[in-house]
Order: C-alpha cells, then structure tokens, then sequence
C-alpha cells in the first residue's frame, strides 16, 4: 500500500485550505511565545541557581513573585522578553484577523489524502490543544465514506449509499492517522487488493464505513463520541441492520472498546447489535514509547535549569498519554497531572459480554519453536518485541494481574509474524483471518 506523502513547500498552495493557514498561522504564534517563555524560563533558573549562594543578596537580583520565571520584568532581560512576547500577539492577531475573514468568503474546498495526512498527525500530536483554543485544524468526529461525512438521516443515508445492506462494517483507525489510510492499491505483481473493506464488501457482503477522529483526544472522550455516533448511524440506516461488526487498529481499539463501555451504560441500541470486534496491533495494556517518553519528563524535571524543557515534551496529547497503560475510561487516571510518573490505575474493563472478540498481534521477530503462537506467552509475558510500537502481550490484552487479562479464546486470537505495526493495514495473511471471524 502507497501512503500518502506529505506535500513539499512548493506543493502547500494546492493542498491547504484557507482554514488550514489560519490554523497554522495560530500554531505559529503559539509556538513563538512557547519558545520565548522557555528561554525566559530556563535564563530565570540559572539566575536563581546562581544566587542561592548569596543568600538575600543574590535574591534581590531575582523575582521572587509567585509563578514569575526569576527574570526581573524591570530589569533589561525582562524588556527584551515583554517585547517579544508582546510583537508576536500583535502580530498574530493581525494576522489571523485577515485569515478569517479570507476564511468566511471563501467556498468550501475537496480535501486531498496529503492534506487529510497532514491534519491527522497534527491532531494525533496536539489534538487536545487545538480543540481547546478553536483551531480550524482541529477535526471533528464524523463517520465517512470515500472520504466524506456521511448524514445520520434515512433519506439522506440512503441516497449516499444506494448499495447498502443489513451488514455493517465500521473501522476506526489508530493514532495520527485517518479513514482514507485504511484503503490500498493492488499490487501490481500479484494483483493483490489490500483493502480490507472493498473485499469484504465483495465476498462478505458487508458495507463499510470509517470513522474519521481527533486521535489527540482522550480516549474516552472518544469512546463516549462514537458511541453517540454508531446510535445514530443503526437509527438511520436504510435498511434492516442484520450485523454490525467493528474493525479497529492500533488506538481505534481502545477507542471501541471505551465506545462499548458508554454504550452499556446508556442503554444505547447499537451495542445489541454488535456481533463481531476485531483488533488488530491495539496497546490494550500500553505502549513502551509513552512510558519512555514519559520518564524522560520525570528526568528533565528533577533538575531545576532543565526543568523548564520537560515542558517540550509535554505537548503530547491526551490521546498519546493515555496509551501510556492504555486507558479506555474517564476514571482512569485523567483527574490527576498526566504527565507525572504514576503507577497503573486502571480500573479492570473485560471485553464487551455477548460480542464475538478477536486480537491480532504483530512482531518483527521470526517463527520459532520458543513462540510460535499466543499460548506460548500465557504464564511468562517475556516477548515484548511486537510489532515496533505494541508488544506482544499487550495486543493480545494479557497481563501479569490476571484481573486485568482479556479473556480472548485461543482461536479468538493470531500472532503475524515478520511483520510491523503498519503492516497490519496490509498483510494478505491477517485478512484472512478477517474474514475467516465475519464470515
């Protein structure tokens, strides 16, 4: 499958929205004052480093106000910051006032897969703040189809999708990524389809929809959303649903099963309907590149002149935090500072009661006789290579506390070898198994 690159300098002009410069330019000048407040931040520590010696001596020369960096506003380094600050949110906000009023009278314009790459990593990695400070990047949660938002109304469904039947498929991608990522091209030696949806629309019978969201966003805030929106799509189809059959990767996971939660709890209709919930490559358990990336906060922030860089690293969304351990619940940890080193909080959510469950696990590692299936790593949880960015363990939801396992079947459950975390969207040898569950 050929992923969409992202666009050259030269190119923007043909991919970018009027919006989408608003948006940028709003970053940009978010990011200006962040850098400037760093720098403050870092000069005020090394001024306060240096005159603790000097007892109240050196201190005069510090701010000592309440929340204050330690440079003195009065004093020449405090001008020279106050001015900057001060020139980049004047300019900023020119600059956005002419984009939006460039924005409202212009046309709505087709979106191109560069640039529905573009804002899926941008969201992925910010989601939360740009959905904070209304930014026109910010995506909406909407389910599409062939790239477009589909109406939750009867009539309007079924003029949208004129081929639909009882047998619905939704997939719900991962992190940074977007609906349109989940289609392939044939290969042109083998003539192999790799998208899933299109065939088992031809040999199932099934009618594919994608749902298209903010990944930066908790998960549950996620979860309880799509819930509200798969209600919405069962009250509105067009025809009789007969089966309604999830297909998650990677984070879409979590979310679906945060989806499933919501739905219990507000007796929502969808969820009797659900026969069929299909993971492929999810961090039911957490993902070793958050935990990392988290310690590194916990180091940068023990010292107090590199304190202010842990800041850097905390832009990460919520969504990204929450794959820390792989949280699916409001109640999981989201009360307390994400971003300080805390233990598993989890609190324990088996798979959803009547809902046929499958994991798909990936590593890059080879078949041996050591591990040549799922079983092999019950009792032991030693293989943690994965696929790259999920471990073995944690995508087919096993876990030391036995109450925090995931009852998957041993047929409910297949390990791809040789193969990474992407490769999941593609691989002739998962679809099959695909198919083999909805069939």
């Amino acid at each position: 499958m050929r992923w969409p690159n992202l666009p050259s300098l030269s190119e923007l002009r043909s991919h970018l929205h009027p919006s989408d410069l608003q948006g940028l330019a709003q970053l940009t000048t978010s990011a200006t004052l962040g850098i400037t407040g760093l720098a403050e931040k870092v000069q005020g520590n090394v001024y306060k480093t240096v005159a603790a010696p000097f007892g109240a001596a050196g201190r005069a020369f510090v701010d000592k106000a309440a929340g204050a960096s330690g440079v003195k506003k009065a004093g020449i380094t405090g001008l020279v910051y106050a001015s900057v600050t001060g020139l980049t949110r004047l300019a900023g906000g020119a600059v956005d006032t002419v984009l939006s009023q460039v924005t409202s009278r212009t046309s709505p314009q087709a979106s191109s897969p560069q640039r529905e790459a573009m804002l899926a990593v941008l969201n992925g990695v910010l989601g939360d703040q740009l959905r904070d400070s209304r930014n026109p990047l910010t995506i909406a949660m909407s389910l599409r189809h062939e790239g477009q938002s589909l109406p939750l109304d009867k009539a309007a469904l079924a003029q949208r999708l004129p081929q639909a039947t009882g047998k619905i498929l939704v997939l719900v991608h991962g992190l940074c990524m977007n609906d349109l990522q989940w289609r392939g091209e044939a290969a042109p030696a083998s003539g192999y389809d790799y998208d899933y949806a299109s065939r088992l629309a031809r040999e199932l019978g099934y009618t594919p929809i994608y749902l298209h969201y903010n990944t930066g966003l908790h998960t549950s805030v996620n979860g309880g959303q799509f819930a509200a929106l798969l209600e919405g799509l069962i009250k509105a189809w067009p025809q009789e649903v007969q089966t309604l059959s999830l297909l998650t990767h990677s984070m879409g996971g979590l979310v679906a099963r945060s989806a499933c939660h919501s739905a219990a709890a507000g007796g929502l209709q969808w969820l009797g309907r659900l026969q069929h919930l299909i993971f492929l490559g999810t961090p039911h358990h957490g993902a070793p590149l958050e935990k990392v990336g988290n310690w590194v906060d916990t180091v940068l922030g023990s010292n107090p002149v590199t304190r202010p860089f842990a800041k850097i690293g905390q832009i990460r969304s919520a969504g990204i935090t929450d794959l820390r351990y792989g949280n699916v619940l409001a109640s999981d940890g989201q009360n307390a500072d994400r971003f300080e080193a805390a233990p598993d909080v989890r609190e324990p959510l088996p798979l959803p009661a009547g809902v046929a469950c499958f994991a798909v696990a990936a590593t890059l590692a080879a078949a041996s006789a050591e591990l040549s299936g799922p079983s092999q790593l019950k009792g032991k949880l030693a293989p943690t290579l994965g696929d790259g960015l999920v471990p073995l363990p944690s995508a087919l939801g096993q876990h030391a506390d036995a109450g925090r396992s995931l009852d998957f079947p041993p047929d409910a459950q297949w390990i791809a070898f040789e193969t990474g975390h992407i490769a999941l969207l593609h691989s002739p040898a998962v679809y099959a198994h695909i198919r083999r569950w909805l069939a």
